[in-house]
């Protein structure tokens, strides 16, 4: 499955791998580590400017409470979106 951005396409793809490695070799078998947060941090900023440039960062932190999240993009990126 391609991303909502084609930019993030491959980054999408890389992390989709590793958290199928990591799961399947490491997780079921006991180990806790996190092999993919640089890959996944990386998605998340490409899938963040996307999200800005198709202005539906806003929409996005304002359905949070109704559907029962408590994340912001004030939580994963030091800004708030809030004042802005």
């Amino acid at each position: 499955m391609d991303s909502l951005g084609s930019e993030c396409t491959p980054l999408k793809h890389k992390y989709d791998a590793c958290f199928t490695k990591w799961y399947s070799e490491k997780f079921l078998n006991g180990e806790r580590t996190n092999d993919c947060a640089e890959v996944f941090k990386q998605y998340q900023q490409c899938i963040k400017k996307v999200l800005a440039e198709r202005g539906l960062t806003k929409m996005i932190d304002d359905a949070r409470p109704s559907i029962g999240s408590v994340f912001t993009s004030a939580d994963t990126d030091g800004t708030d979106s809030k004042k802005n």
